[in-house]
C-alpha cells in the first residue's frame, strides 16, 4: 500500500500569511506544507501538496491521487460551500479524506456553515488554525495503520 497523502489547498490559500491574518493567522502556505510534511514523516508517510485557485486543477489532482495516494487532506476554501464537482471527485476516487479549515466556519457567515464535502469526509477539523493540518495527518495515519 502506498504511504502518500495528497494535501489539497483550494482558492486563496496561496495568500496565507497576508490575507486577513486576524482570521487565518500569520502562517504561510509554505509553513502549512512544511508542518504537514514533518508530521507525516513521523508516521512514515509522504505528502504531495497542490494548491490551486482553479476548481478543475484540484479535481485533476484528486483524480491522479487514485494512482499513488492512500488518503487526502483537503482545505477546499470557498469551494467547500459551492462545489458539487469537488465532492463528486472525492467520492469518485473513494480514498479516505479529511476536510480542514483554519477558521471556525460555524462561527462565521451563514453561507460558510454548509459543506458539500463534509458528509463524505472521514472527519472535519475546523478552527484549529494550521494545527488542524497536523491533527489531520495524525488521524489519517491512525486510519491507515
Amino acid at each position: 500500500m502506498t504511504r502518500r497523502i495528497l494535501l489539497v489547498n483550494g482558492p486563496n490559500l496561496n495568500l496565507l500569511g497576508t490575507r486577513e491574518p486576524e482570521i487565518y493567522g500569520a502562517d504561510t502556505l509554505a509553513d502549512v506544507e512544511r508542518l504537514t510534511e514533518q508530521t507525516a514523516a513521523q508516521f512514515g508517510l509522504e505528502v504531495r501538496a497542490v494548491q490551486s485557485n482553479h476548481e478543475g486543477a484540484l479535481i485533476d489532482a484528486i483524480h491522479a491521487a487514485r494512482e499513488d495516494c492512500a488518503a487526502i487532506i483537503i482545505n477546499p476554501g470557498a469551494f467547500t460551500h459551492t462545489s458539487v464537482a469537488l465532492r463528486d471527485a472525492l467520492a469518485g476516487v473513494a480514498l479516505p479524506f479529511a476536510e480542514v479549515h483554519l477558521s471556525n466556519v460555524h462561527a462565521r457567515e451563514e453561507f460558510r456553515h454548509h459543506s458539500y464535502l463534509a458528509p463524505l469526509a472521514e472527519f472535519v477539523i475546523s478552527g484549529a488554525g494550521v494545527q488542524g493540518y497536523e491533527l489531520a495527518v495524525r488521524r489519517i495515519a491512525t486510519l491507515l495503520s
